[in-house]
């Protein structure tokens, strides 16, 4: 490879260029890749949808490797880079710890239909001119292979023993390394490079920022900016040069209910704090403060954002959640992750089960069954809306720390006109059953359409994960403003 510098830029999504405060905060934009014309109708989409949670979440516990990718369509939200003077969008996942983009030549095989082109505008390839493969000996390719000894490494990238010995490997590269996930799989080269950010004057630069390169993947044609708790997440290497960017970030889902001609602005990416002046504190029902809870350690997954559940509340009913969901045991089970690349909200069987058997107890006298619309979407229960939704009880999560958030309904809650023969109006419960609560892994996954209408803050210097109910359109354009 040539050895000048190629720049990564973080760019706008939107209008092509970065915000920031004088604080010291970044902002940019998430854009949902969200499209209908990937589905033939709402049964489809929200089956499709379903399916991938449940993937995704069978990978989080038996994963091949120590990534988690998200899953594509509908799932997602979206971020940009250039690289030079290419563009490329990636997801943006806190269920992942390392940056990954398609480079030229690449063959992704079952990748037809996997994404909408009007929403990823930038998919890639991309094509490397500069960049600097990773060595064998480095912290960051032992890191990308799981933790595997730089020793090993260095065998499998053909360094003769003698140098091996002496530790003089360093111009031998890292060998590529392999992910799987729910319904794909790739494998990239690991490079750096050096990132600049442009703020004021001067700009961020971070040396040998440290990404993967894939030139083969199995459907998956979009590359991952991950946001997890990994050494070599966007977050954690921000955070080696600047640390109030990047051991403090924050994102607010702007609400979509699958529908992006309701979405209006993008949803604002945050990294490091910002300042909330007083106009904005009294702007109604704009800001609520912070409800926090503890992040979970967990010694198998330690990239996840793991919090503890305590309970969920049915109106005025409260359901102790089962250990497993309230902690993460030795083994690294249990606990609940949140995670920006997981749809649905999930729960262990029984509890799921127990939570809405309480809902259908409080819904079923009222409003009839539509089992024909559960049996197409996956979700349930779900119950034709003719008496409207005025009978829909409250849901409230209880995370440890003594935090509740009361949830907004059509967060938990998805209306829409059943397509049939027949248009009717039909509500479906948003939660999934997570499986037995025996299985090894994360017990439950907070999902991003939970998370709509919040702002979703991850401290990691004092590691907690903290939920404030906000207007986000309204955060953009006030952040924008400031």
């Amino acid at each position: 490879m040539a050895s000048s510098s190629v720049f990564f830029t973080l760019l706008i999504f939107i209008s092509m260029f970065l915000f920031y405060s004088a604080s010291g905060t970044l902002v940019f934009p998430l854009t949902h890749s969200f499209s209908r014309t990937q589905f033939n109708s709402t049964h489809h989409l929200l089956k499709s949808t379903t399916v991938r949670s449940a993937s995704r979440l069978h990978h989080h516990r038996h994963p091949h490797r120590q990534v988690s990718l998200p899953l594509t369509p509908g799932s997602d939200y979206t971020l940009s880079f250039s690289l030079g003077s290419q563009t490329i969008s990636l997801y943006m996942d806190t269920g992942s710890d390392v940056v990954w983009l398609p480079c030229h030549p690449f063959d992704c095989i079952l990748c037809e239909g996997k994404y909408n082109p009007t929403s990823i505008p930038n998919p890639g390839p991309i094509n490397l001119t500069s960049a600097v493969p990773v060595s064998c000996k480095s912290r960051a390719c032992s890191a990308v292979h799981s933790s595997l000894p730089s020793s090993d490494l260095c065998t499998i990238a053909k360094c003769p023993l003698e140098d091996i010995e002496i530790s003089d490997c360093k111009s031998y590269s890292c060998p590529p390394f392999y992910y799987a996930y729910g319904d794909g799989s790739f494998i990239a080269k690991l490079y750096s490079d050096e990132l600049s950010i442009p703020m004021s004057s001067p700009s961020l630069i971070l040396k040998n920022f440290t990404f993967g390169c894939a030139h083969s993947a199995l459907g998956e044609p979009i590359g991952v900016a991950g946001f997890g708790r990994g050494t070599l997440s966007l977050p954690a290497q921000l955070a080696n040069n600047s640390p109030e960017i990047g051991n403090y970030f924050s994102y607010c889902l702007v609400s979509h209910t699958f529908d992006t001609n309701q979405v209006h602005r993008p949803s604002p990416l945050i990294l490091g704090r910002y300042s909330i002046d007083e106009k904005m504190k009294q702007m109604k029902n704009y800001y609520s403060d912070y409800a926090y809870t503890p992040m979970l350690e967990n010694p198998k997954h330690p990239y996840f954002y793991s919090v503890g559940l305590e309970g969920v509340s049915i109106g005025k009913t409260k359901i102790p959640a089962p250990a497993s969901l309230r902690r993460v045991d030795r083994r690294g089970n249990g606990g609940m992750v949140v995670d920006s690349g997981t749809t649905f909200t999930m729960l262990p069987l029984k509890f799921y089960e127990t939570v809405v058997t309480e809902f259908d107890r409080r819904v079923g006298p009222v409003l009839k069954r539509a089992i024909p619309v559960e049996e197409k979407t996956g979700l349930h229960p779900c119950y034709y809306m003719d008496s409207g939704s005025k009978n829909v009880p409250q849901l409230l999560l209880h995370f440890g720390g003594n935090s509740s958030v009361v949830m907004p309904r059509r967060n938990y809650f998805y209306e829409f006109v059943d397509d049939e023969k027949v248009k009717r109006k039909v509500g479906c419960v948003m939660l999934m059953n997570g499986g037995d609560e025996g299985e090894s892994g994360p017990a439950g996954i907070l999902g991003n359409y939970f998370q709509q209408g919040f702002e979703v803050v991850y401290d990691l210097e004092k590691k907690r994960v903290g939920f404030a109910k906000r207007k986000c359109a309204s955060l953009w354009d006030n952040l924008n403003q400031h």
